[in-house]
This record gives structure tokens, sequence and C-alpha cells, in this order.
């Protein structure tokens, strides 16, 4: 039961507030009967890089590189098992002058995450936007994890490239969650 307090009353004389009654206040932090008002344990941006990085070390060696080329393709199981649960790794190998759609927004996941890491070779990855032009270019660098967001067109009216702009086979890994 709350009381109602007047603007016009004397400070002194002021009901004294309590939560009790409140029960978003009472129930912090205590577990809910309802499921849909479970606790989601998403990966953050921290255990994707790590992951990446963890993957690309597994696949360092060009004997576990892909032997197909020029598609996303799940990484071989030594690398995956770095992952953790609600993690997918998957690899493409490019030959030089090559590229492969980049980043595609699923059915509706809105905040889905997605890290690439280059294992080997030069790439870079193209933004272009509803009218075809190249809105941006960013180099993958070595060793380095590279966080991607949406298209800058958004969604399903830009595009994402990823270009191999080396002389040599180059293999980038993708953690999504």
């Amino acid at each position: 039961m709350s009381r109602r307090i007047s603007p016009t009353a004397p400070s002194g004389t002021a009901a004294r507030i309590s939560l009790e009654g409140v029960g978003d206040v009472v129930d912090a932090g205590s577990r809910s009967g309802y499921a849909h008002l479970r606790e989601r344990r998403a990966p953050t941006l921290g255990r994707l890089c790590s992951a990446a990085r963890d993957a690309a070390a597994v696949l360092a060696a060009p004997s576990r590189w892909p032997e197909r080329r020029g598609r996303w393709q799940p990484a071989p199981r030594h690398a995956r098992l770095h992952a953790g649960g609600g993690m997918r790794v998957s690899v493409v190998a490019l030959e030089p002058n090559s590229f492969v759609a980049g980043t595609q927004v699923r059915g509706g996941r809105s905040g889905s995450l997605e890290v690439l890491h280059l294992v080997g070779g030069r790439a870079h990855l193209i933004d272009s936007g509803p009218d075809g032009w190249m809105r941006s270019a960013a180099e993958l660098a070595p060793g380095r994890t590279r966080v991607v967001g949406a298209p800058v067109g958004g969604g399903r009216r830009g595009h994402q490239f990823l270009v191999n702009t080396g002389d040599e086979v180059a293999v980038v890994l993708r953690v999504t969650a």
C-alpha cells in the first residue's frame, strides 16, 4: 500500500516510503518462474575474439587449411573445439583476386555478433551501399581480429565482400554468435 505525499505538507510530517510493495525492486536478482524471462548467457565480444585467435592458431599450418576455395564452410573440428556454446566457427580460403560475400544478417536476428580473423594471406573487407558504390575498404591485419558490423547500406540493401588482395591464398576465419 502506498501513501500519497502532499507537496504542501511539511517535511517533518511526510510518511516514510518503503520499497516493500514494489515487486520489481524486491524480486531483483531472484529467478523468475517465467521461461521467457530467464537469463540468457550471450557470448561477449571478448569471448568471440579469443575463440577466433585460438581457432586461428590451430589453422596456422597450411596443411590444415580447407581444400575447397571460395565459399564459407564450417571450420575443421579441431578448430571449432575452441568455441564455446552458441558460437559458430566457419572458414574460407580465397584464391588471389577472388572474393566471397561477407556478413549476412540472418532473418531478423538483431544483435548477432561476428568477428573475422586473418589466418594467412592478405584480404580486405569491402562494404558497398545499395547503389553498388564502394563505401569503405578495411584491411584485415595479420594476427588481429576485426569486429564486423551490419553493412553501411543496412541489411538487405548493402553488401559486404571479403576480397583476397594478395598474391597467395588467403584464409579467413569467422566466429559468429
